[in-house]
């Protein structure tokens, strides 16, 4: 099979429901999981792309965090060689920087099941046009990013105008949550207690959502990795 590198950079937030696309399409992941402090590749070589997952860490954030330097070089690497990257919350915002774009803090952190709307370039976007015009992923983030220079700008928020976008035909930034499954909810939950104590949110009322969302999300979001496992393949093949 062939290989999907992975980086895992919290425990908590894995591939969900992308796990089983991968395999459908005869796609093996291989997990760095940066957390536990295993080294990233300095090459992508055979692998057919790269998924890089979300963290609670802040792209700017290298002195506390060294690996997201060798995670940028890599992602560089991948968009070098034309080989899809996807880019999934904090992996969207090193996406982002390493296509030159800034990061920053936004003006509060958005977390909990809250709308995007795609933009009128969506309805004609590789991975996202099938996907509804407007619908409810989960969220968890406090860093925002400005549309990276020569992308394609597909989805906002009403608190984060630039919530998704493309960059050539294969690299794809989302800081949104589509591949959640209710346990990676409830471990999300656990595991951020203190922040959302601290931004004053309540994290049973994200877990008395899960079942009015997830399984709506789940087939938005299965769509969506099945066309990118698809760019995987075209990719090999060219």
């Amino acid at each position: 099979m062939a290989k999907i590198r992975v980086l895992q950079n919290v425990q908590c937030e894995n591939l969900g429901i992308i796990s089983q696309v991968l395999q459908s399409y005869g796609l093996e992941p291989e997990f760095i999981r940066t957390y536990a402090g295993e080294p990233i590749p300095k090459y992508m070589k055979d692998a057919a792309g790269l998924i890089v997952l979300g963290g609670p860490m802040g792209v700017y954030e290298i002195n506390q965090h060294p690996f997201l330097t060798d995670a940028m070089r890599l992602i560089d690497q991948a968009l070098k060689h034309e080989q899809p990257v996807l880019g999934i919350c904090l992996g969207s915002q090193l996406l982002a920087t390493v296509l030159g774009a800034t990061v920053t803090r936004g003006e509060r952190k958005e977390i909990g099941w809250h709308p995007v709307e795609l933009t009128g370039a969506a309805r004609d976007d590789l991975l996202l046009s099938d996907a509804p015009r407007s619908f409810t992923p989960l969220h968890w983030h406090g860093d925002v990013f400005d549309l990276p220079t020569g992308a394609t700008h597909l989805a906002s928020s009403e608190l984060t105008p630039c919530q998704a976008f493309v960059h050539g035909l294969g690299a794809y930034g989302i800081l949104f949550h589509m591949e959640a499954t209710e346990k990676i909810v409830q471990d999300m939950v656990s595991s951020f207690t203190d922040e959302l104590a601290h931004e004053e949110l309540d994290g049973q009322e994200i877990l008395d959502e899960i079942h009015q969302q997830i399984h709506g999300l789940q087939s938005i979001g299965r769509t969506v990795y099945q066309n990118w496992a698809t760019l995987c393949l075209e990719a090999m093949d060219g």
